[in-house]
C-alpha cells in the first residue's frame, strides 16, 4: 500500500488515482500553448479544473516540449506569479512546474505545495531548497534537455534505466534530510524517448511503481499517442484515456492532464468496474 504523499499544507491519500490538471501559462507549449498565457485567462482556466475535479493544479510559466527554448527566470516568475498568488487560496495542492532554483524558491515563499521538475532537482542550488521546505517533491526522468532531447534518444533497458535514475535522485535527497513520503517519481514520457522507448517504459511501469514511492505520469496529448493512433494533437482524448487508465493499471498513482472532467470520469468507471 502506496502511504499517502506529504505535499506542504496537505497529506495526499492515494488509495484512488489522482488528477494533476495543466496549467500551462506560455505561448508555446505543444498542446495548448498561447490559451492560457495572461494571468486572467490561466486563473479561469485553473478555476476551471479545480470545479472539474482536479485534486491538484499544476501551473507553469516554460515550456518544455521537444525542441522548445529555456526563457530566464524572471519571465517565467512573471508569467506564473499571479496564477499561484490566486490558486492557493483555493484550498487545493498546488505544484509549480519549473527546475530554476530561484522560481523554486519565490514560489515556495508564496505557499506551493509541490515542486515538480523535469530535471529532478539537478539544477546547482535546487536540492538544497526543496530539502528546506515541507513541498512535496516530484523527480521526472529526462535523458538530455528538452532543446535537443529527441534527436537521437537511447538506451538498453528503457524501464530499468528510468527506475535507476530516479532511485538515484532519491537516495541523494534521503541523504539530505528529506522524508520518503514526500516524494514522487515521475518516468517522463516523451522526454528524451522514442515512441517504442515510451510503449517499452509504458509495458514496464511496474517497475518502477514497485518501488513504494507514489508514481505521476503525464501522457496526455503527447506524441506517444498520436504515435500509435495517428491523430493530431487535438484529436488525442481518447487514445489520452487509454493511456491514462493502462498506467493506472500498473500502479500510478497521479495523472497528469489537459482533460481533467473527461478522465475525472474515465477513472470513476475504470475503477467501479475493477472494484
Amino acid at each position: 500500500m502506496i502511504q499517502p504523499w506529504s505535499a506542504g499544507r496537505f497529506q495526499l491519500a492515494l488509495s484512488r488515482p489522482l488528477v494533476m490538471g495543466i496549467v500551462n501559462v506560455t505561448p508555446d507549449s505543444f498542446s495548448d500553448g498561447g490559451q492560457h498565457d495572461d494571468a486572467s485567462s490561466a486563473i479561469r482556466h485553473a478555476s476551471g479544473l479545480v470545479e472539474a475535479g482536479a485534486d491538484i493544479l499544476d501551473i507553469g510559466g516554460e515550456s518544455t516540449r521537444p525542441g522548445s527554448r529555456a526563457v530566464d527566470a524572471d519571465t517565467e516568475w512573471a508569467r506564473i506569479e499571479p496564477v499561484l498568488r490566486e490558486a492557493v487560496q483555493w484550498g487545493v495542492p498546488i505544484s509549480v512546474d519549473s527546475y530554476k532554483p530561484q522560481t523554486m524558491q519565490r514560489a515556495l515563499d508564496l505557499g506551493v505545495d509541490i515542486i515538480n521538475d523535469v530535471y529532478a532537482l539537478r539544477m546547482p542550488g535546487a536540492e538544497t531548497i526543496v530539502a528546506a521546505s515541507q513541498a512535496g517533491i516530484c523527480l521526472m526522468h529526462m535523458q538530455g534537455e528538452p532543446g535537443t532531447m529527441q534527436l537521437q534518444p537511447h538506451y538498453g533497458d528503457v524501464a530499468a534505466e528510468v527506475r535507476d535514475f530516479l532511485l538515484q535522485r532519491t537516495a541523494g535527497l534521503l541523504a539530505l534530510g528529506v522524508p520518503a513520503s514526500r516524494l514522487c517519481l515521475d518516468p517522463g514520457f516523451g522526454f528524451g524517448k522514442s515512441l517504442v522507448h515510451n510503449i517499452a517504459l509504458a509495458q514496464g511501469l511496474e517497475a518502477l511503481t514497485a518501488c513504494g514511492y507514489p508514481v505521476l505520469v503525464g501522457v496526455s496529448r503527447k506524441s506517444m499517442i498520436g504515435g500509435t493512433s495517428g491523430r493530431p494533437v487535438a484529436d488525442r482524448l481518447p487514445g489520452s484515456l487509454a493511456a491514462a487508465l493502462a498506467c493506472v493499471a500498473a500502479g500510478a498513482r497521479i495523472i497528469r492532464v489537459h482533460d481533467v472532467a473527461a478522465t475525472v470520469d474515465a477513472l470513476k468507471v475504470w475503477t467501479a468496474l475493477r472494484g
